[in-house]
């Protein structure tokens, strides 16, 4: 994958070969009586001679402590300044990567999922006659530069892929689709304010030491509802946010009815919405977005900071939570696919145009968006 145009390869080039020069070893010598004069280091012909530095193409460097350790940090410091800053060069975890891809920039967001959701399921499907049900999940998240929680969520989409030739019936009420020939159904567990898509002013901590101790919390417990995939996208595009995406996996029919399970819980208003959920989740009162697709199994798994949460919004959130399916569901023998964290994860990033520099870029792969 291309990372960056020529004139950039240039400087990496001239880059490497500053960070060669300055690695290179120096070596002590002694100038005997019987080199050559112009080599030694010396300062009259009957004194002592001096130990000399000098690099391997035998030309003479100031003796140590003369420059050369002062040299050395400060070039350093340049050379890795050069590292960082130079345009077209991308780090991500000290690392080059590649640049984001620009190649469907004109894309709506929402398409963009869907089509990579097509595209990494259709090898697992294969081409044949396919004559049983298949299950998928695929998780999500999205956040900010700065991963403010007001701004960060975390949800997943599960998807019922019908056997060639089987139909819905009328009463499903998931999404309804058809991919190579088949028929399927889908769903979200994307659990925010029940008026989030108009009031997006979040309260998460409020009131002095909140963030440590949950009974000081003065936020309120309010109404919560699942968003759709195309509704929970429109947040993250009005909020300019990276998106997260891994998958899909496939998983088996027991892994998709707790699923189906778990939204039926969250739809049927017995349980509410608060971001800090720590005096609440427990009982059922109220949970945040990573309880809501968190532990198909136990409901309410901690995480963060003294297990308070703290921090597991975003793509913490979602990496949390498969974490806990990797743990139980995969033990299970629920989730049939591998799951590698931090090497699945894809990103989609808003550029608000074609030539934006500066991007928010939190992931190792990435398609850019701006619709």
């Amino acid at each position: 994958m291309r990372l960056c145009d020529p004139r950039q390869s240039e400087i990496l080039d001239n880059l490497s070969a500053l960070l060669y020069a300055l690695r290179h070893k120096v070596v002590r010598t002694e100038e005997s009586t019987n080199q050559n004069p112009k080599s030694r280091c010396r300062r009259g012909s009957q004194r002592p001679v001096p130990q000399c530095l000098v690099n391997k193409v035998r030309k003479l460097l100031p003796p140590r402590g003369r420059g050369v350790q002062r040299f050395k940090p400060l070039a350093g410091w340049v050379a890795t300044c050069t590292l960082l800053f130079s345009p077209g060069v991308a780090v991500h975890g000290g690392l080059l990567k590649a640049d984001v891809d620009f190649s469907h920039y004109d894309v709506p967001l929402y398409e963009q999922i869907v089509n990579r959701m097509k595209a990494k399921a259709a090898p697992r499907v294969g081409e044949g006659k396919n004559t049983r049900d298949r299950y998928f999940i695929v998780p999500f998240a999205y956040q900010d530069r700065w991963h403010t929680p007001q701004r960060s969520h975390s949800f997943i989409s599960v998807i019922h892929l019908l056997p060639e030739g089987k139909k819905l019936g009328p009463t499903s009420g998931f999404k309804r689709g058809i991919f190579k020939g088949r028929d399927f159904e889908a769903f979200n567990i994307s659990w925010v304010p029940h008026d989030f898509d108009t009031n997006p002013h979040l309260c998460v901590f409020d009131g002095f030491g909140s963030r440590l101790f949950a009974s000081w919390n003065k936020c309120p417990i309010i109404d919560g509802r699942n968003f759709t995939l195309g509704e929970t996208l429109k947040l993250a595009l009005k909020n300019k946010n990276a998106v997260a995406m891994w998958g899909p996996y496939e998983v088996r029919k027991e892994a998709f009815d707790l699923g189906v399970k778990r939204k039926l819980l969250l739809d049927g208003g017995t349980i509410r919405y608060r971001a800090d959920d720590r005096p609440y989740r427990k009982e059922r009162v109220a949970i945040n977005c990573f309880h809501a697709m968190a532990g198909l199994y136990q409901l309410y798994p901690n995480g963060g900071l003294f297990g308070s949460g703290f921090k597991m919004w975003g793509i913490n959130g979602t990496e949390r939570v498969l974490i806990e399916y990797t743990k139980k569901i995969q033990n299970k023998g629920l989730l049939l696919d591998p799951v590698d964290i931090k090497k699945d994860i894809y990103g989609f990033v808003y550029a608000p145009d074609r030539n934006s520099h500066g991007l928010y870029d939190p992931f190792p792969n990435a398609s850019a968006y701006h619709q």
